[in-house]
């Protein structure tokens, strides 16, 4: 650290944000604001729980905004008696041209992949669910459009054979923070030339989006290829975690979420996503290719346990018996 009076106001939300902000506190720059989401009520009991970042932020006493509208004059009037030299984003929302552009230093924000390749909201785990081999983390600054400002500093990771996203998340924060405090230090040390992001780009028509995970994103297709569908289930895993729906014993629909599982490519006969289990330690469902070896799942209502855990105390109707 090179500068410890540069005056920093920092924005974000989960706990990626949370670990990237105690990584600037613990480095000693001076923090002189937080910015979170509001409380929200989660869970199924509906409590109000704070975010990640505002737990952080209470435990230092740093002073903390939760603005709703991030145009209100009182929350960009507060902003401005912060003064802020430089503002670090993770995993924030969209900020309008007045917040972006308040700091004489401007506003930069990381980003968990290898900009200009997956912008959006779900980078970890698209690029897991498209099987890619590597990603990385990016700083960059915010300008008008989501994604596409000009890149500060970009760090590759290689992803393990069977990465999930949760694995894969304590990667980035690692990587990440390290990044943002490399960002930081050379910005304000004015060492940095910001690169346009087409200096990246060699087919435009090649770049991979990451929006939001929706809930039918989260359907498991078993037409589809053995490695595809673990790719699938370990790009959702833990979070919001990838889903085929079976049938009780009464006819009723349930749904059935996997975390962990294996490809087997094998040829056979059987039709997709018929569910084979010896009722004692494995569950596997076929797919056109092969078959997808189960390790980890969740009945409604349980917790997540390992196949042989579950099938101690839960036998599957309507599944062929294994050999």
């Amino acid at each position: 650290m090179q500068n410890p009076h540069l005056r920093i106001v920092f924005m974000g939300t989960p706990g990626l944000a949370a670990h990237v902000l105690q990584s600037i506190v613990e480095e000693g720059y001076t923090v002189v604001g937080v910015v979170t989401a509001p409380d929200r009520p989660s869970g199924r009991g509906r409590k109000i729980r704070f975010s990640a970042v505002k737990e952080y932020a209470i435990s230092r006493g740093l002073p903390l905004l939760q603005p709703t509208n991030l145009k209100d004059p009182g929350f960009t009037g507060r902003l401005r008696e912060f003064r802020p030299d430089l503002q670090v984003v993770v995993a924030f929302r969209m900020l309008p041209a007045e917040v972006w552009s308040l700091p004489p230093l401007g506003t930069f924000n990381l980003h968990a992949s290898l900009l200009p390749d997956y912008r959006g909201a779900a980078p970890i785990n698209w690029v897991i669910i498209r099987g890619e081999n590597e990603t990385g983390v990016t700083t960059f600054l915010i300008d008008q459009q989501i994604d596409t400002g000009n890149i500060l500093y970009r760090k590759r990771i290689p992803l393990a054979l069977y990465e999930t996203a949760g694995s894969l998340l304590e990667k980035v924060k690692t990587e990440g923070a390290g990044l943002v405090l490399l960002t930081i230090e050379a910005v304000a040390a004015g060492k940095v030339e910001p690169k346009n992001q087409d200096v990246y780009v060699s087919e435009p028509a090649l770049l991979n989006k990451a929006p939001k995970i929706h809930k039918e994103d989260c359907r498991i297709r078993w037409d589809r290829p053995c490695r595809e569908v673990v790719n699938l289930i370990h790009g959702l895993s833990p979070a919001p975690g990838a889903f085929c729906t079976l049938k009780d014993e009464q006819g009723r629909e349930f749904n059935l979420k996997l975390f962990e599982a294996r490809p087997e490519p094998e040829k056979h006969l059987h039709a997709p996503g018929c569910l084979f289990t010896n009722n004692k330690s494995q569950i596997r469902f076929s797919t056109p290719d092969g078959y997808v070896r189960v390790l980890r799942l969740q009945l409604p209502g349980k917790k997540r346990m390992d196949t042989e855990e579950l099938l101690r105390g839960y036998r599957f109707h309507r599944a062929v018996p294994e050999p």
